[in-house]
């Protein structure tokens, strides 16, 4: 059992270590794990593909707290969300949804419970966070939670052909997994066409190149150079397959 934080707050402001004191206290001796904070600001799209791109490598029974709100204190719900025995607290603006179409059993339910205090701009802190820790410590009462039939926002399973996360190296991951892209295609973008290499060392000095990252994505790269300066690239950027 363990939380695992994701979120567009990156790690430099005040914003993830109060979620943590609220899970250090509620939920004491769970593991906490700091999985991203770089999700591009306000992306609820590239973050629910880079969520669902994570989701299968941590066991079942772990706890994902992921914020990416740009509705927060809107009439949007909070919601809690398990996906093949993994649970997801967060928002229902799409976030989670990736995880929720390409799940094989997906349950949904809507956080009716709200704390005493609760900021208008901070339910990561006052309302997501002691959900979570409730959920490590396997309290569900009844009267926080209520069956939820289906997300309200659902951008469904389909991959995205997109720029969704450019790295410190100037990598650029996209929404596309690598296994339904073959090693002939040709990856279009920034006004370049990149062929496939198998990893970086079987590239040229500088070459682009597009490759299956560790999570299983394409990723546009170019050896010991920022493919992203290189091409002009940013996040949301479409990319094609020829």
């Amino acid at each position: 059992m363990a939380i695992v934080l994701y979120t567009d707050f990156t790690a430099a402001d005040i914003y993830v270590g109060q979620m943590k004191a609220v899970l250090l206290e509620h939920a004491p001796g769970v593991p906490v794990v700091d999985l991203f904070h770089d999700v591009p600001d306000y992306d609820i799209r590239a973050g629910a593909h880079l969520l669902a791109a994570c989701l299968p490598r941590f066991p079942a029974r772990t706890i994902f707290l992921a914020v990416v709100d740009p509705g927060v204190g809107t009439e949007r719900d909070a919601i809690v969300l398990e996906c093949d025995g993994r649970y997801l607290v967060g928002p229902d603006n799409g976030l989670l949804s990736v995880c929720a179409a390409r799940a094989a059993q997906a349950r949904c339910w809507t956080i009716t419970w709200r704390p005493p205090k609760l900021s208008a701009s901070f339910h990561g802190r006052d309302l997501f966070a002691p959900m979570a820790a409730a959920i490590a410590a396997d309290r569900w009462p009844a009267d926080r939670f209520v069956v939820k039939a289906a997300l309200d926002v659902r951008l469904g399973g389909a991959d995205l052909p997109e720029i969704v996360y450019i790295d410190h190296y100037g990598n650029a991951c996209t929404g596309l997994r690598a296994s339904g892209v073959d090693r002939d295609a040709v990856i279009a973008a920034g006004g370049r066409h990149m062929r496939y290499a198998r990893v970086f060392g079987t590239a040229a000095p500088g070459e682009l190149f597009w490759y299956e990252n560790s999570l299983g994505l394409v990723e546009i790269a170019a050896r010991r150079a920022s493919a992203a300066k290189l091409l002009g690239l940013s996040t949301g950027l479409a990319v094609r397959i020829l």
